[in-house]
């Protein structure tokens, strides 16, 4: 089905319309073979609330971006390979219900649909056109991932030393390797994580120390792989706001 909508014009008018929405604040994202499979409005767990976002599934890519005006205009694009995604189901807790993670290199958060249907269909569609991609290119699935921020409300707190208390003088900083919520003297050191950027990022001690000695599996994010046995943190499972680039 995908290879003969590939060259049709109705796929082709599907993604002028994508691209139009997003305006000059996109990228451009027509290009041979590609193609738009489905797309709707998902629940993303930011760094401070839930917040609504247009979610595009295409055969290569997902892409998703602030509503500013629901099916007429987005801004904020984000980009992301498929190749690169793996994906888990979040139990259903509370008022957040039909979650999953997307897990990638570089950014993993959680989004939650508005039904278990709509759910199953996203999670389905995600894991065949992953599944394609890996076929035809003959990689290797993807097996690390960036950690799941653990949000600034799960936190009163510093999770590595457990004595600093936060207040608007002691600042949250997050670990960009474990994803937890540290005080600036557990996270005054910084290395350099090559799939999350080009420059050296904060990391906690006890990560720095693990990731110095090369003691990898020590470090490794703590949260995202645990959420399937742990609802409470799912139902605050956050990444970086999109908004705040703050530490």
């Amino acid at each position: 089905m995908v290879d003969r909508l590939a060259n049709s014009e109705a796929n082709a008018r599907r993604i002028n319309v994508v691209e139009s929405c997003f305006g000059t604040a996109g990228q451009p994202l027509a290009i041979e073979g590609r193609v738009l499979i489905g797309e709707g409005v998902l629940t993303k767990l930011c760094r401070k609330k839930p917040k609504a976002r247009q979610f595009f599934l295409f055969n290569d890519i997902l892409v998703y971006g602030n509503i500013v005006i629901q099916k007429k205009k987005y801004n904020k694009q984000h980009i992301i390979p498929l190749e690169n995604v793996t994906i888990d189901s979040i139990p259903d807790d509370g008022d957040l219900r039909n979650g999953w993670l997307i897990k990638t290199p570089t950014k993993s958060f959680a989004v939650y649909a508005a039904t278990a249907t709509e759910k199953s269909e996203w999670m389905n569609h995600i894991n065949k056109c992953v599944y394609d991609l890996i076929s035809k290119s003959g990689k290797t699935p993807n097996s690390e991932h960036a950690a799941v921020w653990i949000p600034d409300s799960e936190a009163p707190t510093c999770m590595r030393c457990k004595k600093v208390k936060f207040t608007p003088v002691n600042r949250r900083h997050h670990c960009r390797k474990c994803g937890f919520v540290v005080c600036g003297p557990c996270s005054e050191k910084k290395f350099l994580l090559p799939n999350q950027s080009s420059k050296a990022v904060r990391v906690c001690d006890f990560c720095y120390d693990c990731l110095s000695s090369g003691d990898l599996p020590a470090c490794q994010p703590g949260r995202s792989d645990s959420l399937s046995s742990s609802p409470k943190m799912a139902n605050h499972m956050s990444d970086d706001d999109d908004e705040d680039s703050s530490d």
